[in-house]
């Protein structure tokens, strides 16, 4: 059972392990909108969008509806919003080290 789950969160990181993917989520943060509208919004071809579209509907981490000939999504869960915001601080974390690392070796070369 633990490698199954390990594995379907894999899938799920690698559905993620894309900066137009993330992209996407962020754009649905608020809320369901159509693809025209995503597409607009992030400045990319319509089958880039799709294939990429795809590829979260495919891991369930979008839903999508037709109307007329719109397609709208959403997000399935908004869960994996505050994944994303985890992972902006652990970088911010990361960033910060490095930061006052760096901060360090000046110091440290402005003191020979």
């Amino acid at each position: 059972m633990q490698s199954m789950l390990r594995e379907y969160k894999a899938s799920i990181f690698q559905a993620l392990a894309h900066p137009t993917r993330i992209a996407i989520l962020e754009v649905l943060r608020d809320g369901e909108i159509s693809a025209r509208a995503i597409q607009e919004r992030l400045g990319i071809e319509q089958a880039n969008l799709s294939q990429h579209l795809a590829i979260l509907r495919s891991r369930e981490i979008v839903a999508h509806r037709k109307e007329g000939n719109q397609v709208f999504y959403a997000l399935r869960n908004k869960v994996l919003i505050k994944v994303l915001d985890l992972m902006r601080q652990y970088f911010q974390a990361h960033l910060n080290e490095a930061v006052q690392m760096l901060t360090e070796i000046e110091a440290e070369r402005g003191a020979r």
